[in-house]
């Protein structure tokens, strides 16, 4: 089978991951011919593709950028369906939200057989302005309507696009988010070195959080947060794994706040170094204010720590208040001070979240389990043209 896979750009982030994970199964596991197009990863994310990571043919377009810039989408449209039509896949799979559209409207009007997009985040959310919000929402139904299946990594995602009316129901799948479990099942294999590296002692509790710091990633909630728990609780500590643009001001904010002793940054790691973090980790925290499901919530889950999250987009179909951890309204700092204050006082409770929470993700998340769905649903699709 040849299959192209169209995204803005390789970061280090969760739909990357994901995109990088599918491409790299098709080769290795079926023995397709696979081909990634994606613009430049600039900036302090990083970037996923380093070291010829990628496991297939990469081209990069140069034009393929986040932000709206119609004299560069133009240039990126024509470049993608360029490479497209000198690779001639049976299939096109886009991710993102810039990479989605341009992505199915160049294999649209190529008539490639099969085009299928994954929602991973809906590109627009109650944080953006009326106008943006409405633009973005028509741009996924335009684009919906020029592809044949549209996957979703949580089903939250699901009723979220169906009620913004991109899409009848019957065009979405429910396909999880593919992790590479046995690293995570392995992760407290170094916990005791990793603790020692970042300063943490034995009798800390350490409360990680796993995103880019970015705006609507709610790094600022956990902060506030923070100065309650630490003078119930003076062994606990915070942990940011990852960097982005808002680092400078989180770290103003800290020292504002005479916490600067109580949380570490660690900047930019690799996924291959987040599962070594999460082990280092007692409790994972995820207040992002968006998302369609973060991969940092199976990842620890997997790893054995117990959640606390948001009630944003698909959490709510992993994180189990009283069963794997807790689930808070967007905002509810006080919930989550009492959270923290619970879970940072009870070591049995922490590792009873944790363990329910392995049972329940190891299986359902593996990156293997995800490529297979997406092929079957590659093969069902090419099948009824």
């Amino acid at each position: 089978m040849k299959v192209a896979h169209v995204i803005t750009r390789m970061i280090v982030g969760g739909a990357q991951e994901n995109t990088l994970h599918t491409c790299r199964d098709l080769v290795n596991s079926y023995g397709d011919d696979v081909l990634l197009v994606t613009g430049p990863s600039t900036g302090p994310e990083g970037d996923l593709l380093t070291k010829g990571r990628a496991g297939c043919q990469v081209v990069y377009v140069p034009s393929l950028v986040r932000p709206i810039n119609p004299w560069k989408d133009a240039f990126a449209y024509r470049s993608i369906k360029r490479h497209l039509n000198a690779f001639q896949p049976e299939v096109v799979h886009t991710h993102s939200a810039k990479g989605g559209v341009l992505g199915r409207l160049a294999a649209a009007s190529l008539r490639v057989p099969v085009i299928v997009h994954t929602v991973h985040g809906a590109p627009f959310h109650p944080y953006q302005s009326p106008l943006a919000r409405w633009l973005f929402r028509w741009c996924e139904r335009y684009a919906a309507a020029r592809c044949h299946a549209l996957v979703t990594v949580a089903d939250a995602m699901t009723e979220l696009m169906v009620s913004a009316r991109v899409a009848p129901r019957d065009k979405f799948r429910k396909v999880y988010s593919g992790l590479d479990v046995d690293l995570f099942l392995r992760s407290n294999e170094t916990r005791q070195e990793k603790r020692r590296e970042l300063g943490f002692r034995d009798e800390h509790v350490v409360i990680g959080k796993i995103a880019r710091l970015y705006h609507l990633k709610g790094h600022d909630d956990l902060i506030k947060a923070a100065a309650a728990v630490v003078k119930q609780c003076p062994l606990a500590r915070f942990l940011f794994v990852g960097d982005g643009i808002l680092r400078e001001m989180l770290e103003r904010k800290i020292r504002t706040a005479n916490l600067e002793k109580y949380f570490h940054f660690t900047g930019l790691v690799s996924p291959q170094e987040i599962p070594s973090f999460i082990g280092a980790m007692d409790v994972l925290v995820h207040t992002s204010l968006r998302e369609g499901l973060a991969r940092a919530i199976p990842q620890a889950f997997i790893a054995g720590k117990p959640v606390i999250s948001y009630d944003i987009d698909g959490a709510s179909e992993v994180v189990k208040t009283g069963e794997t951890g807790f689930l808070l309204r967007p905002g509810d700092i006080a919930g989550l001070v009492s959270s923290l204050h619970q879970l940072v006082a009870d070591a049995d409770l922490r590792s009873s979240f944790g363990i329910v929470g392995r049972q329940q993700c190891a299986e359902k998340f593996c990156h293997q389990a995800m490529t297979r769905q997406l092929r079957g649903l590659y093969q069902e699709l090419l099948a009824g043209n």
